[in-house]
């Protein structure tokens, strides 16, 4: 009876030391693999309602789409100007007088290769009342200003001219003895410095010995007609230097 009672007793005790041990034990917190934050006591165990982190579906690694400073990419750049309708505006352009605001009318020529022919006699008692721009046929010859085609005209002696109004209506610029106009071109057109309008050549009464650019300036009347206007010397204005 006595051993029983003994035996009874031992396997109380063991059970109650059991059931301590395993009440103390304190289960293991589990680290997110993703934030480094503890996320729950157990594995499947979620985080308290209101105190989830924001950030724990989301890799730190990668921007926010909610974050517009993650789409910065610098300065917005005004778009460019368009294509004008022609050949386009050529960078191999010569600055002419710091005044004037012109362009050299034939590609690559520059202010010292200019001569001043203006006063120069012509046939049958004319002026000259332009200048020529000396140039190998072909060679590319650009708007000196911004403006429109006011007239694209075939003439006895000039041969292929174009008549160019500046942009308010008070200048005329003439370029005869063109080989060919740019593509495209067309009168009322409008065209900006720098701009290729055609093309040096020696039509109309020029020599093929001696291709050309006739260029000339006319300040135009009340009536702005292309045909007719008072000369003006074009050479100081390119920034010929003065004799």
């Amino acid at each position: 009876m006595r051993g029983l009672l003994l035996f009874l007793l031992g396997c109380l005790v063991g059970a109650n030391a059991t059931y301590f041990l395993m009440s103390d034990r304190s289960p293991e917190p589990v680290v997110s693999a993703t934030t480094g934050t503890v996320t729950g006591q157990y594995p499947d165990a979620l985080p308290p309602a209101g105190n989830k982190p924001s950030h724990i579906e989301r890799n730190e690694a990668e921007p926010d789409p909610a974050d517009s400073t993650q789409h910065d990419t610098g300065p917005i750049l005004p778009p460019p100007l368009p294509a004008m309708r022609g050949s386009a505006p050529n960078s191999a352009t010569t600055p002419a007088a710091a005044g004037s605001g012109l362009l050299i009318p034939v590609q690559g020529v520059t202010a010292s290769q200019l001569s001043d022919t203006f006063t120069d006699a012509r046939s049958a008692g004319r002026s000259h009342d332009a200048i020529d721009i000396m140039a190998p046929t072909g060679t590319p010859v650009i708007a000196v200003a911004d403006g429109h085609v006011e007239k694209l005209f075939t003439s006895k002696l000039g041969g292929l001219t174009l008549y160019q109004f500046n942009r308010d209506g008070t200048l005329a610029y003439y370029y005869a003895h063109l080989q060919r106009y740019a593509d495209g071109l067309s009168e009322q057109q409008v065209i900006r410095r720098g701009q290729v309008i055609g093309y040096v050549g020696y039509s109309g009464n020029a020599s093929p010995e001696g291709p050309h650019l006739h260029f000339a300036i006319f300040v135009l009347g009340p009536e702005k007609q292309w045909w007719q206007g008072e000369a003006i010397n074009p050479y100081p204005q390119l920034g010929g230097a003065p004799h």
